[in-house]
């Protein structure tokens, strides 16, 4: 089992930063400055072509952490990042960065390369997970939430179908391809964005993913717009989503 290690740590508006690494796998958490001496946990899984602090992450980090009272926790996906990528990875992303360029339809690509993330990704989320609960300020008695879109979704699915440690989760913006079945064994309360417009997945394809999700409390937030239109607003959902799903005793905000 490989322990965490904290390699830097920042400070900005009550939000304290922190990378670390789990052997190989490299990482940031984001906790409050100031609070309980416990809160719970969220993890965040990265959309394709991103990284755990680009800026979208680190911007719903600081609100889950200042809204919520969370830790955040994210990890650069295989290939990702600081993270070197294989020759296979090398080849699938050459394939969809010609079929984009050709006009062609990604998202068989898409699917297939993520799936194969997936199956390296799960275990590095697992021991994460492992690691981060073996922190005083986090514990293994907290609840723990997930929060992916796009490839977040990918991996993100597979990971809360076999983990009974996560107890809330938000995913999004992906096809039911290769993902159906692992959500069919997920019962856990979830939120799901979809994209109205979305040219790579077509409504019918997100709405089959919503469905099979085997959830009694699941809710479905669709969005007018194209892939990357999806409102900010969105993140303040997630936000109170988490709240009430893990920490009932927090204030929701407004």
């Amino acid at each position: 089992m490989h322990s965490l290690n904290f390699t830097a740590e920042t400070s900005s508006n009550g939000v304290v930063e922190r990378d670390f690494t789990v052997g190989d796998v490299t990482g940031a958490l984001w906790s409050p400055a100031a609070g309980p001496a416990r809160a719970p946990l969220v993890l965040m899984g990265h959309g394709g072509g991103m990284h755990r602090k680009a800026p979208g992450m680190v911007g719903r980090a600081h609100r889950l952490v200042a809204d919520g009272g969370f830790h955040v926790a994210t990890i650069d996906a295989p290939g990702h990042g600081g993270r070197p990528r294989t020759a296979h990875d090398e080849q699938e992303i050459a394939m969809m960065q010609r079929a984009m360029k050709a006009g062609e339809p990604v998202g068989p690509i898409v699917v297939r390369y993520n799936a194969h993330l997936a199956e390296r990704a799960v275990p590095e989320w697992q021991a994460t997970l492992d690691a981060l609960q073996e922190l005083p300020e986090i514990g293994t008695e907290g609840p723990v939430g997930y929060f992916g879109l796009n490839m977040g979704t990918a991996i993100g699915v597979p990971f809360v179908a076999i983990e009974p440690r996560i107890t809330a989760a938000v995913f999004g913006l992906h096809w039911p391809d290769r993902l159906a079945a692992a959500a069919q064994q997920i019962t856990i309360p979830i939120e799901f964005m979809l994209q109205w417009d979305d040219e790579h997945i077509p409504r019918e394809s997100g709405l089959a993913l919503f469905d099979a999700f085997a959830s009694k409390e699941k809710t479905l937030h669709a969005n007018a717009g194209r892939h990357k239109e999806l409102p900010r607003f969105e993140a303040d959902s997630a936000v109170r989503f988490f709240v009430r799903q893990l920490d009932r005793s927090v204030k929701a905000p407004a």
